[in-house]
């Protein structure tokens, strides 16, 4: 053993013989439900990180290599798995040996939970406490950092990894991790109790339409019906509450872009996953410390014209650069797609209109609607049910204007019909009757619909 990672006797924390920590009074649990023999795997790897962590210096494993690790933590390990009585074979000891360097080469206790592809959130609030999301319910794990230090610099090594920082006078940051992960952290003196971390995490195989029926959350007309509206050029607003999965169906929507075809992406912190062989991605930047260097959505919009776009792909409009975007939409770039934050479609029009009055164009309203009814052709509504699961719910075709009115008509929704006893929400997709007004154009080009696909009757 190399012995310059171990504490002195005097720095370790005594013996701690109990378990980990139970949750809510509860016996003693893994970092989440135990549903298979891998979940009592992933607790036997927390509580030894946690072993672990008491007894090294964390400060000199920052630059120690995979190797020196392997090393100092081997016979630790077997020490740990024998005095528990855990029944491992030599290579179950050599992967959970191998794992425990990982996490501590990588970002400490919450490790685990990344590599963990059913979890779609990670919440850390303080050092004390970890929550996560799965299938869209939050609960807490058993995982805990053993002090505010360590967990500042799980989040330093997260941020200089871009190239950013967070401190006092630079508290909050938007971040995001090697696989495209988006991280945001606020620490002391915004966040009162010590830092707080959210990691909003994404699959590593982005999820197709046809993956998200198999969750119930779509149906294969409204497939149809946003797939020939994607390859027809049309221009798609996807509408939702935070966590509804916008993202996750934008992405899903740019798979039928044909190949040929140029995309750019402007985003806050690069999240999509586009799997066209032709994209080019941009990304904003926040000011530095002197105030300067900022780079808003806006300018990224307005350099993507120059860059011969076939399509525009903005990851969130939140601001002044709607006003750009639906100039793109109206100008040649038709087929862009982008999503923003609303409860429903007429929502999603009115937050529009309020984001293109912030670029401060001499504009009359009746103007600003007439730019969005030419630019938005169709706008999908998702929602994050209370059971939590997550639905398309809307599906509607913009048609012009009548008055000063923009005119919405819905084509799919979603209807509850009751809540289960185990709180799951009942309820069917149906056809309200109304065909698209696109659907002459898409025959031209060779995009049919299937004959009862707009049957307000027929159950999709």
């Amino acid at each position: 053993m190399l012995g310059r990672f171990i504490k002195g006797p005097n720095e370790q924390k005594p013996p701690q013989p109990a378990p980990l920590p139970a949750l809510n009074g509860a016996p003693s649990a893994p970092v989440v439900e135990a549903e298979s023999q891998g979940d009592d795997f992933l607790s036997l790897k927390v509580e030894l990180h946690r072993h672990l962590i008491d007894r090294f210096n964390l400060t000199a494993l920052e630059s120690a290599s995979k190797d020196e690790i392997l090393n100092e933590i081997r016979p630790i390990v077997r020490e740990f798995v024998r005095g528990r009585n855990v029944p491992l074979n030599a290579r179950e000891l050599d992967q959970l040996t191998s794992d425990t360097a990982d996490e501590m080469l990588g970002l400490g206790p919450i490790e685990p939970l990344l590599k963990d592809d059913s979890i779609a959130d990670i919440l850390i609030n303080t050092h004390k406490r970890v929550f996560i999301e799965r299938r869209g319910v939050i609960e807490e794990t058993a995982i805990r950092f053993r002090d505010e230090a360590h967990l500042l610099r799980v989040i330093n090594k997260i941020v200089s990894a871009i190239g950013r920082r967070v401190d006092e006078s630079a508290p909050m940051v938007d971040a995001r991790l090697e696989d495209g992960s988006r991280v945001n952290i606020a620490v002391r003196p915004i966040s009162v109790d010590g830092p707080l971390v959210s990691i909003r995490k994404f699959s590593k195989n982005p999820y197709s339409l046809e993956r998200l029926m198999a969750f119930n959350s779509i149906r294969q007309p409204m497939i149809d019906l946003l797939r020939i509206a994607v390859q027809a050029r049309k221009s798609i607003l996807v509408s939702g509450g935070t966590g509804s999965g916008k993202t996750t169906l934008l992405n899903a929507l740019s798979s039928y872009i044909p190949a040929r075809e140029r995309l750019i992406t402007i985003e806050d912190a690069a999240e999509l996953q586009l799997q066209q062989p032709h994209v080019g991605r941009l990304e904003t930047r926040p000011p530095n410390v002197e105030g300067k260097g900022e780079v808003r959505q806006r300018e990224l919009v307005k350099n993507a014209l120059r860059m011969r776009p076939d399509r525009i792909i903005v990851g969130e409009v939140r601001g002044e650069e709607a006003f750009d975007m639906l100039q793109a939409m109206n100008t040649g770039h038709e087929g862009s797609m982008t999503t923003i934050h609303a409860n429903t479609p007429r929502d999603a029009i009115s937050r529009l209109e309020q984001m293109v009055g912030m670029a401060g164009m001499p504009m009359t309203n009746e103007s600003i609607r007439a730019q969005i009814s030419s630019a938005i052709d169709i706008i999908v509504q998702t929602q994050r049910l209370s059971d939590g699961g997550r639905r398309v719910v809307s599906i509607s075709e913009l048609t012009g204007m009548e008055g000063n009115v923009v005119q919405l008509q819905e084509i799919y929704h979603f209807v509850r019909r009751d809540v289960a006893a185990d709180g799951k929400i009942i309820g069917e997709f149906r056809a309200t009757g109304v065909r698209p007004r696109f659907a002459q154009e898409a025959a031209t080009l060779g995009h049919n619909f299937a004959k009862d696909a707009f049957n307000p009757q027929v159950p999709l």
